[in-house]
């Protein structure tokens, strides 16, 4: 199973860029034009996802045509008026995809700009031949004084990692450790061995136990499918390729700015931005996050699981564990990311149960040790007093069978006496 993870995600990698590249390519559209104005079909070029031609019959009977056809076609009907209006038409037998009307829509703005640019008297060559390129250079200047580059294309890339990877594995190992628990309740083996051991020292056991195993096989699982994907992008993927799949993507507008700051000074300055990063920092602090954040949740689950006699009825306390988790997974991705220094995001990374994604997505763009530490120490004593909470609910939970656990049954169990 180790070896079978990496491998999974890997196989997934590809399909997902394989069947995303075949997609673009069956996504080809053969267009009919109806120009009315007159000078726009001669202009417009066909390219790989588009192919224009001219239609030989009336608008109605290509409309009656195209509904009997089963290929992908499309009509463009261009009115008289289009210069004015700015105004076309893009008639299909269903549905058009989102690259297809950027694509016909980008090129007859095009056409309609140049003939703007005639009639005014300017000259669209001189236009065309100013192709500004700033190279903006991010510093930012330390406590020292010091400048040092900024690598926000690369924080940003972390950030965003390092919240799926903690959301993830916090969800999947924190629900093992229930799933653990109602199996050996349901099948009154915890009765056998909490005749030798202590509850507390049966749940932390578990707890312990579990973790270690899911840190190791993470940390396997990390470099291994780090290594597959690196070996397989340097010798089995065109990087146009990449590009193109990338570019075809309804929201590759937004990527912009992490593209441009990454294509920026050539390779040597991306080399030269990933050596100036801080990686030691990142790596220490994501297992000190990793590790509290796995221990505090896991207790929780761990509570939740000793209440429950089937995974049917645990289903009802797992939405509201992890919904503070899945909240700041959410924000990280436009929140956090960018505004990493900000009010929400700093409150977010304060608050035990939101800090172990909040402050690993922030950790990337530079945040004051203080701030880190200080939210460490949070999350570890609410990790300390959760556990307590969790054992006196746990040592009860654990012998009770056949009885459906409400909210004021528990708090019952919470304050019974040894």
């Amino acid at each position: 199973m180790t070896f079978a993870v990496p491998l999974f995600f890997f196989a997934l990698y590809a399909g997902m860029f394989y069947l995303t590249k075949k997609s673009f390519k069956d996504a080809h559209t053969e267009v009919f034009i109806i120009d009315q104005q007159g000078d726009f079909a001669n202009r417009l070029q066909s390219n790989k996802n588009v192919s224009y031609k001219k239609s030989q019959l009336p608008l109605q009977q290509q409309k009656q045509r195209l509904a009997q056809e089963q290929t992908k076609q499309a009509i463009l009907y261009i009115p008289q008026d289009i210069l004015t209006t700015q105004k076309a038409e893009l008639i299909t037998s269903g549905k058009t995809s989102f690259v297809t009307q950027e694509i016909i829509s980008g090129q007859l703005e095009d056409i309609i700009r140049e003939k703007e640019y005639k009639a005014k008297g300017i000259d669209l060559k001189l236009i065309q031949s100013i192709k500004p390129k700033v190279a903006l250079d991010a510093k930012e200047i330390t406590v020292d004084g010091e400048e040092k580059n900024s690598n926000t294309a690369i924080a940003m890339g972390i950030g965003v990692a390092l919240a799926i990877l903690v959301y993830l594995s916090l969800f999947l190992y924190g629900a093992q450790v229930m799933r653990g628990i109602i199996e050996e309740k349901s099948n009154r083996i915890i009765e056998v061995i909490i005749s030798s051991v202590k509850p507390f020292q049966l749940m932390m056991g578990k707890i312990v136990g579990i973790g270690m195993v899911g840190l190791t096989q993470f940390v396997m699982w990390l470099v291994l499918t780090l290594g597959l994907f690196l070996v397989a992008t340097t010798l089995f993927v065109n990087p146009q390729d990449i590009q193109e799949v990338a570019a075809g993507q309804p929201g590759a507008a937004n990527m912009g700015t992490v593209s441009k700051a990454m294509g920026q000074g050539g390779s040597a300055a991306i080399l030269a931005s990933i050596q100036s990063f801080n990686f030691t920092e990142v790596i220490v602090f994501f297992f000190l996050f990793f590790i509290a954040g796995y221990l505090l949740y896991s207790a929780i689950f761990a509570a939740a699981g000793s209440a429950v006699d089937n995974e049917t009825e645990a289903n009802q306390f797992s939405m509201p564990i992890t919904m503070p988790l899945l909240l700041t997974y959410i924000l990280s991705f436009g929140v956090i990311i960018n505004d990493p220094n900000g009010p929400i995001a700093t409150w977010l990374s304060f608050i035990p149960f939101t800090s172990p994604i909040a402050m690993l997505v922030r950790i990337p763009f530079g945040v004051p040790l203080w701030q880190i530490l200080t939210s460490l120490t949070l999350l570890i004593l609410t990790f300390l007093l959760v556990t307590w909470i969790a054992a006196r609910i746990y040592r009860v939970g654990i012998l009770i069978y056949g009885k459906k656990a409400s909210l004021k049954e528990i708090i019952k169990w919470f304050n019974y006496k040894n």
